[in-house]
């Protein structure tokens, strides 16, 4: 689990400054003449500073897709808070301006984290279920021991394909609500996947048809991504694909090379007479 530094949230704001702070500025600042006031940022490069350190900090809550569970009230009060804290941050007290001890913010991140995660995990397992009861009374759909379901739509050749072969698929990967999270399009070439290396709902269901075949798999979360889920899927998400396979390339195991001979080894010893 990714953990979060007090100090990350300082470097997000220095980089903006840094790049600031890069810029020329305009006057001759050893000019004894010159207004000191004209030297000062325009509003309008104040305002496009904030709106870009905004951006920064709206990207690390859209990173860990918080959206509207945040209180930004207290997100603005933790920011006053500390832009006004008194002392050097390096200081044992500084931390003592603070209602809660910054300190402390990788566990309660974490512990945070961890919560979000438990709920998504048990919302999307009920959701799951109720798909799941529905879709296995779908015409045509078939259920295997492991809870893969899967409707054969052409069963092509009668070349079979092994758990360890490499098949040139067209395919299509979306979630129950109809989202697209992965495809290939008719006019691309072929995906290439070695079948040991996939999810296991993909390694069982390819199986089940030949070179030509098209097959529609719905993947339980237990033979898919399982309960931490991936990029863009959440945890215990039911996986419904349609796949072609266009063609196979048999796995072939390396030889084994040939052990030298040992003197005596393996031979009969005829006993002394």
């Amino acid at each position: 689990m990714r953990t979060i530094k007090i100090i990350a949230a300082a470097a997000i704001v220095l980089a903006s400054l840094v790049a600031c702070n890069g810029q020329k500025t305009t006057g001759n600042v050893g000019d004894d003449s010159v207004n000191p006031k004209t030297l000062l940022p325009s509003k309008g490069q104040t305002d496009s500073v904030s709106y870009l350190i905004g951006i920064q900090f709206g990207s690390f809550i859209k990173g860990y897709n918080f959206g509207d569970d945040l209180n930004y009230a207290q997100i603005k009060k933790g920011m006053m808070d500390f832009i006004n804290a008194k002392g050097n941050y390096r200081d044992s007290n500084f931390v003592k301006q603070f209602k809660i001890n910054p300190e402390k913010m990788n566990d309660l991140f974490n512990a945070y984290i961890a919560k979000r995660m438990q709920y998504t995990q048990a919302v999307n397992k009920q959701k799951e279920a109720a798909y799941l009861a529905k879709s296995q009374k779908e015409a045509g759909m078939k259920v295997t021991a492991s809870g893969l379901q899967y409707k054969v739509v052409e069963q092509g050749s009668a070349e079979k394909i092994g758990p360890e072969d490499t098949v040139f698929v067209h395919y299509k990967g979306t979630l129950t609500d109809g989202s697209t999270f992965d495809e290939t399009q008719a006019k691309q070439p072929s995906a290439r996947l070695v079948l040991s290396n996939v999810i296991k709902g993909w390694q069982e269901g390819i199986q089940l048809i030949g070179v030509g075949g098209k097959i529609k798999l719905v993947i339980p979360s237990k033979i898919g991504y399982g309960e931490q889920g991936s990029q863009g899927i959440e945890p215990n998400s039911t996986l419904l694909f349609d796949v072609t396979v266009d063609s196979v390339k048999h796995y072939t195991a390396p030889a084994t090379p040939a052990t030298p001979a040992v003197p005596g080894q393996g031979m009969a010893i005829s006993p002394k007479r």
